[in-house]
């Protein structure tokens, strides 16, 4: 199943904010964790928008291995690398330990937008936007 990530971050290299995914089915997952100590740039363009209570990492962790463990495989597309990083660092449940998954590939493609996302910095419109980004190339090239 392809799905579409994105995530929004604390600055480059920062820690992770919201994580959602969108299957091809338009099937949808997000969550977002609590940012302490948002760079003045996140706090001004990305908390006001994520739309969703807090959970903790393990709480985000537990509704997305129960969300990917209705696939069989999965194919992760995204638009950016660190929304992949991020996504591989949610896996990893503890030391030696992750989460149990479908078998995972990943894609990154340039040539998906999110530029047309409802609420821009809002990571489900972002993946939202992504799909529809993706729809419309599979639609061009006439792919069923």
């Amino acid at each position: 199943m392809n799905i579409y990530i994105d995530t929004e971050f604390n600055d480059f290299g920062g820690e992770l904010i919201s994580l959602a995914m969108v299957d091809e089915n338009g099937r949808e997952f997000y969550a977002v964790l609590n940012c302490q100590n948002p760079t003045p740039w996140v706090a001004e363009n990305v908390i006001p928008v994520l739309g969703q209570r807090f959970a903790s990492l393990r709480m985000l962790q537990t509704r997305m291995e129960a969300w990917l463990a209705e696939y069989d495989s999965v194919h992760l597309i995204a638009n950016w690398p660190e929304d992949i990083a991020h996504f591989c660092r949610a896996l990893i449940t503890g030391p030696g330990m992750r989460m149990d998954t479908p078998p995972l590939t990943l894609e990154v493609r340039r040539d998906l937008s999110s530029e047309a996302s409802a609420i821009p910095h809002n990571a489900l419109e972002d993946a939202r936007a992504i799909w529809r980004a993706a729809q419309k190339t599979t639609t061009e090239k006439g792919r069923p």
